[in-house]
């Protein structure tokens, strides 16, 4: 197997086990909910917190990506959103659920940059569409699996809190793997041997860069940031972004609830058709990142607004299935997973073929720092949608809600540029214009 191939298995398990600390609170949050008497409003608060301080860490994750390396920030990510998960089997009241939940996204929050700057730095600008598409399939992996298993690991083990001692233990494999396996580019895995000539070369070629490998030139977080405040396209794509998340983690965040309460499931069957949108989801992403490469030539733009313009009906009518059409809400489920999912195999691969990997790291620090705060919004905002009367508990105002965010997501992404952005004249037009300053 090529190295560059092995490191984006290991970079993928290593965020499989990510999503398994997140995913699992949201899937139990239903039954938390219950046991220590929460409100709907409080639920959702809960869910946004980790969202606001895992936008925070983005700009933080970014920044020490490019400066000290993915491989030494993803460790310590691991580490701490791994101990925070221990501790979640512990909680007793509200204040120290908002705490655990604010430790998480920081946590996480500095896991997802480094792991973007690995693949930019081993992957070309012809496969990058690929690499990014199956990086995005834990989006869907993992949402796919945890429900399921953690749900029956809670039958098991009589509850909820013995689950979050268990994936602590994932935390430490995942160290291991780190360490091992993991470079930070293949010019450190040149000099340990572990990538032959011909690949490094191969690589080498191909990557979107300001400068040539060898040469040590160096852009400061101030330049890094001037070039991409500037490029009107990178807010376009940031907003687009917001949308996506907003979508994806609202919909995530509730998908359990709704099953549970809305149409009230039992838990193990709850955690079988939670699955579902992302068995869907898997193939959604792989095929965004085919499309986009085989397709559409690289090209993001098609591929995101037909995501968008798919999933608005969807959103709309997913939650007006009649109590007891389970066939129904079986096929909703799974195109709710396929069309908001497909946005995933193409969206981070934006920023990978339109910047240079000398500032890669920022731009996907900062895109991804404004796209989360779609994650801490649209929860929040669905928690105080959620109706409660005499009938029951509905969440057809929820979805509702998110397909308004869909109809903003295509706005933003009508206006992407994708045209190849020279930096090397920006870089020299941003320095030449600070000089005269």
């Amino acid at each position: 197997m090529k190295s560059r191939w092995l490191m984006l298995i290991i970079v993928w398990l290593l965020y499989i086990i990510n999503y398994f600390d997140r995913t699992s609170v949201l899937t139990f949050l239903p039954i938390i909910r219950e046991e220590l008497n929460f409100t709907h409003a409080q639920v959702g608060t809960a869910a946004s917190v980790f969202f606001f301080a895992y936008a925070l860490a983005q700009f933080s994750a970014g920044w020490l990506s490019d400066r000290i390396g993915p491989k030494k920030v993803m460790s310590i990510a691991i580490i701490v959103f791994s101990l925070v998960t221990f501790v979640t089997g512990m909680i007793k009241n509200f204040t120290q659920f908002i705490l655990i939940r604010l430790g998480l996204g920081l946590g996480e929050g500095h896991h997802f940059a480094p792991a973007n700057k690995i693949i930019a730095n081993w992957f070309p600008k012809e496969e990058k569409g690929r690499a990014t598409g199956f990086f995005s399939t834990t989006w869907a992996v993992a949402p796919a699996i945890i429900p399921i298993t953690v749900t029956w690991l809670a039958t098991v083990l009589n509850g909820w809190r013995p689950v979050f001692y268990c994936l602590a233990v994932l935390g430490a494999i995942g160290i291991f793997l780190l360490f091992y396996f993991i470079e930070n580019n293949p010019k450190d895995a040149m000099e340990k041997g572990k990538v032959s000539g011909e690949e490094y070369k191969y690589i080498n070629e191909g990557l979107v860069q300001v400068s040539n490998e060898e040469n040590n030139t160096k852009i400061g977080a101030k330049q890094a940031f001037g070039i991409l405040l500037k490029d009107a396209s990178f807010w376009s794509y940031s907003f687009a972004l917001f949308c996506v998340l907003g979508i994806y983690w609202g919909s995530t965040s509730w998908i359990s609830s709704f099953l549970y309460e809305q149409y009230e499931f039992s838990i193990k069957t709850m955690g079988v058709l939670a699955s579902l949108p992302y068995v869907a989801a898997f193939f959604a992403m792989m095929s965004g990142g085919w499309v986009m490469d085989r397709i559409f030539k690289g090209k993001v733009k098609p591929v995101l607004a037909a995501s968008f313009i798919c999933s608005i009906p969807i959103l709309l009518l997913i939650a007006k299935v009649p109590q007891g059409n389970n066939g129904l809400l079986v096929l909703m489920l799974i195109l709710l997973g396929f069309f908001t999912n497909l946005s995933f195999g193409v969206i981070y691969g934006y920023p990978q073929i339109r910047y240079p990997k000398e500032i890669l790291g920022s731009a996907v620090g900062i895109s991804n720092g404004i796209g989360q705060f779609g994650s801490f919004i649209a929860p929040l905002v669905a928690g105080f949608l959620v109706i409660k009367n005499a009938e029951g508990i509905f969440y057809t105002q929820v979805f509702a809600f998110f397909s308004v965010v869909a109809i903003v997501g295509l706005i933003f992404t009508l206006f992407l540029n994708e045209k190849t952005y020279d930096f090397n004249k920006k870089l020299e037009k941003y320095n030449a214009s600070n000089i005269k300053a």
